[in-house]
């Protein structure tokens, strides 16, 4: 476990908490932005506990790596003081991007080494988690507490969760993703169906079970695009790879199709089906997928969503602004969430909570705005037939 860094090194440069001074946070969610947020809070002495639904930190099995952003997932990792743990755990060269058509034809290889201006450096979900959970002090996160109701008591809020436990918060943060049930106490706005589906998938130790796609990978991405299709894979430290078909589909599709995706045979002759006239190469990853493969509809939140802001109830990421995943930027606009939204929290320049919290909302819609609607053109971009140019445009302008 990291020790606690240096806390005096990185106070507010007021040296107090202000508005949430002696005031009970609670963070519903230990995802990467509720974790960020209760870090950069608490080097201010906030007092802050995140209750997270999992049964605790091995519980479930962490997704595709994630690549940080300068501007704002890397900005959070050096605000919160956690830089040289970044960097001990970050992977070197996975951000080396391979671009193929259908034919398993190589369309551009992107070998950044050397190039660090152009790097956007990624780190697995598993190790991001540990940096951010071991940042934090004993018993900040209370496992097992999946949220169930609240109702507001007083001036706050009274959490109730499924392991009978009720709990009182001065001001609640809903970080608990897509699914968020917190935010229906802020708004009535629901995400839409971004008309595809992505199925998730699995491979461990790749060298020994996927060897050909192991080698293409050569430890970074692959983007395979053709037909409106995509198959996106990636390399983790472990030695293991994830892996995503995604194509358009009605918003019905998963329920009426008849495919039973934990049974590997039918998962692998619909892929022959719907991606016929692909190499056979992709095959590999469907014959040798280690877990049941997962459906994933993609859903996005509209652009031009707004709400009334509550006097101490807000959220962040997913729960806020959900977006397609084909632009990278749903971890990075979380943990930004989380920065902007301890920034306002730990401001002297708000006379209560309600004001800070209404800043922090006008610029986080304004920001999610933009990205959600770079993230919908990428999708629809990736799974048009001209996706190949879109993404050696995309490449060429970061070169």
């Amino acid at each position: 476990m990291f020790p606690f860094p240096n806390r005096l090194s990185i106070k507010h440069k007021n040296n107090k908490v202000s508005i949430i001074k002696d005031k009970k946070i609670a963070i519903v969610g230990g995802g990467p932005g509720g974790l960020t947020l209760a870090r950069l809070l608490q080097i201010h002495d906030a007092d802050v506990t995140v209750y997270e639904r999992d049964a605790n930190r091995h519980a479930r099995a962490q997704g595709a790596t994630l690549d940080l952003h300068d501007e704002s997932g890397l900005r959070a990792i050096r605000e919160a003081g956690l830089w040289d743990e970044f960097i001990a755990n970050y992977r070197p060269g996975a951000d080396r991007l391979r671009i193929m058509d259908k034919a398993a034809n190589t369309i551009f290889e992107d070998d950044i080494n050397g190039l660090a201006e152009r790097q956007r450096p990624e780190i697995d979900r598993g190790p991001l988690q540990n940096i951010l959970l071991d940042s934090l002090l004993p018993d900040t996160v209370m496992w097992d507490s999946h949220f169930v109701a609240m109702q507001k008591q007083n001036e706050g809020w009274v959490l109730e969760f499924k392991n009978g436990i009720s709990v009182y918060a001065d001001v609640v943060i809903a970080a608990d993703g897509a699914n968020s049930k917190i935010r229906p106490y802020i708004t009535t706005i629901k995400p839409f169906y971004a008309g595809l589906t992505a199925i998730e998938g699995s491979v461990y130790d790749s060298a020994k079970n996927s060897p050909k796609i192991h080698t293409l990978l050569n430890g970074g991405k692959i983007f395979a695009v053709g037909d409106s299709k995509s198959l996106i894979v990636s390399s983790k430290g472990d030695g293991s790879l994830v892996f995503y078909p995604g194509c358009k589909k009605d918003e019905n599709w998963l329920r009426d199709c008849g495919i039973d995706f934990t049974e590997k045979a039918q998962a692998l002759a619909w892929f022959k089906q719907e991606y016929r006239g692909w190499d056979d190469v992709w095959q590999e990853l469907f014959e040798n997928a280690s877990t049941c493969l997962i459906p994933r509809q993609i859903f996005s939140m509209p652009t031009d969503q707004t709400w009334e802001t509550q006097p101490n109830l807000t959220m962040l990421g997913d729960a806020a602004h959900l977006m397609p995943p084909y632009a990278g930027e749903g971890v990075n606009m979380a943990m930004l969430d989380a920065v902007e939204l301890s920034e306002c929290l730990l401001s002297d320049e708000y006379d209560s909570i309600h004001s800070a919290i209404v800043v922090y909302e006008m610029q986080m819609r304004k920001r999610a705005s933009a990205t959600t609607q770079e993230s919908l053109d990428s999708t629809a971009l990736l799974h048009s037939p001209d996706a190949i140019a879109f993404l050696s445009q995309v490449i060429g302008s970061k070169a």
